[in-house]
């Protein structure tokens, strides 16, 4: 019975140790944008939070960070229609 409950713990704290945090870096920084260009803040749907903002570079778009009640996860930002909010393209 003791092997197992020390088996049981070892397996605990080696499997914590693998978790990542999900905070920002440590020098601070969220590597949110501090300030939307007011064209993305005045067609964003009012539902998202502006203030979790950044460029994906995969894709040019603008993603914000959605809170839920289980996880954490990036979403598209999105006009009040439903369509994404990228960036200009460079390539022409």
């Amino acid at each position: 019975m003791r092997t197992r409950l020390f088996g049981f713990a070892s397996a605990i704290l080696l499997f914590a140790g693998c978790a990542v945090p999900t905070t920002s870096n440590n020098k601070g920084e969220t590597g949110f944008i501090q300030k939307l260009p007011d064209g993305v803040v005045a067609i964003a749907a009012p539902y998202q939070n502006l203030s979790t903002v950044r460029v994906l570079p995969e894709d040019g778009c603008y993603w914000y960070l959605h809170v839920g009640p289980v996880e954490n996860t990036l979403l598209p930002l999105r006009t009040t229609d439903g369509r994404p909010i990228c960036t200009a393209s460079s390539s022409g």
